[in-house]
């Protein structure tokens, strides 16, 4: 692993109580690229309140968590800030959702795709622009849903309008969609090192809804995310 820029992703199954999921998968991850056992990680948050995996004061793991029901994603990096966003496969409203809430390029992009392949490419430009914003560190804040994204795939590709910003959509098996992005001079990798297919369930029965699309509600909209707070 060592000797190159890489994101490298878990993904674990989540019932949506203690323990938490994303601490042992973020022990596991840190071990792995930091050579540590995983009572010697501390985790915590940097100053601007992303996730980190720390050893002392000098050596911080950039980390990024993400959680749909049943399933929770974690991303790690060692050159830098992180951002993941993960979303379950399923009939959404793509057209209706992308022109309240995406930039007109991005309506008429959905538009001109198979009527069959709408859904999943909206939930794909999605969970791009929640990785970016978590990458960030602004979440989707200052407009970051109207923040234009590249077409959906892999290698990671440069966000328009920003040459240092790079999202792409590792595959997780099941019926997952799932965004990594960074911030970097030049392309980075990306390794799934545990997806949904190696011994993790597709679980559908998780008790707890978690999704960050938004529910339209009489005109307005709310997060259902339950897990702010949280790593």
């Amino acid at each position: 692993m060592p000797g190159r820029d890489a994101v490298y992703v878990w993904v674990g199954r989540d019932a949506g109580g203690p323990p938490d999921p994303a601490v042992s998968l973020l022990r596991r991850a840190g071990s792995a690229l930091l050579g540590r056992a995983g009572n010697e990680l501390v985790l915590t948050h940097d100053a601007g309140g992303r996730p980190v995996v720390r050893v002392d004061e000098r050596v911080n793991l950039p980390v990024s968590v993400s959680r749909c029901p049943g399933i929770v994603v974690v991303a790690v990096r060692l050159a830098g800030p992180v951002g993941v966003d993960v979303e379950r496969i399923r009939p959404v409203p793509a057209l209706a959702l992308a022109g309240r809430w995406f930039a007109a390029a991005e309506l008429t992009w959905l538009a001109g795709r198979p009527e069959a392949e709408r859904g999943v490419d909206f939930l794909r430009l999605w969970t791009a622009k929640e990785a970016v914003g978590k990458a960030l560190g602004l979440g989707l804040r200052d407009g970051g849903l109207r923040r234009l994204m590249p077409p959906p795939g892999l290698p990671l590709r440069p966000v328009p309008g920003d040459e240092t910003l790079w999202v792409g959509h590792p595959e997780l098996g099941g019926d997952l969609v799932a965004a990594v992005a960074v911030r970097a001079g030049t392309q980075v990798d990306v390794e799934v090192v545990q997806g949904a297919g190696h011994g993790v369930a597709a679980d559908r029965s998780a008790s707890v809804e978690r999704t960050s699309l938004p529910v339209v509600v009489r005109g307005n909209w709310s997060s259902s995310r339950s897990t702010r707070g949280r790593l």
